[in-house]
């Protein structure tokens, strides 16, 4: 089977041009791969930039490239110690801050309503996200968990997370709908998938 890039086919024509209103925050993701698979993640779903803070590494450095696999000069990103002004001034630009973690108080991800722009906020692999941050965030946000572990590693669920964000953006703005005779229909296209 020949592989060609999601851009040649024709389904990709729904995505042209899209960027979507979504920002991440890594604060003290202490694994380098994870950072340079948040990095290949925030290209392939565009989106705004990412935000790296604390101990969580940042380019260049050889893990963040073996895993990016040169995503990380594609994707926009800012680096600061102190997580919190990145987060004041998203706020202020009119962002939702969703922290993504497990409590008592947070939303299933896939019943979650955001309000675009959104920055999702990921922190340490054991520790979680900072309690200040959390308490600064809008939202919590939680991935269903149905085996006998609570959590997934912070990359992966930051796939799930900026995936999830880009079908409900699609949604919302009314991209994909059905209409009688198409599989689906992207902006008044009929694409026959």
């Amino acid at each position: 089977m020949e592989r060609i890039p999601y851009q040649a086919t024709p389904q990709a024509a729904a995505y042209e041009g899209l960027r979507l209103p979504v920002s991440v925050l890594l604060d003290n993701v202490r694994s380098a791969y994870n950072v340079g698979a948040f990095f290949r993640t925030a290209d392939g779903t565009a989106i705004e930039r990412l935000y790296l803070s604390g101990i969580t590494g940042r380019p260049p450095q050889r893990a963040i490239t073996k895993t990016a696999l040169g995503a990380e000069d594609k994707v926009a990103w800012e680096y600061a110690w102190d997580p919190m002004p990145f987060a004041g001034t998203l706020r202020a630009r009119g962002y939702e801050i969703a922290a993504v973690e497990t409590s008592l108080h947070s939303v299933d991800l896939f019943d979650w309503k955001p309000r675009f722009p959104v920055c999702v906020v990921f922190g340490h692999e054991v520790d979680g996200i900072r309690p200040e941050l959390v308490a600064a965030a809008d939202c919590s946000v939680r991935i269903p968990m149905l085996g006998a572990k609570h959590s997934l590693n912070v990359a992966t669920a930051g796939g799930v997370v900026l995936y999830e964000l880009l079908r409900k953006y699609r949604a919302l703005e009314g991209s994909v709908h059905e209409e009688p005779g198409d599989r689906f229909s992207v902006h008044g296209r009929g694409v026959r998938g």
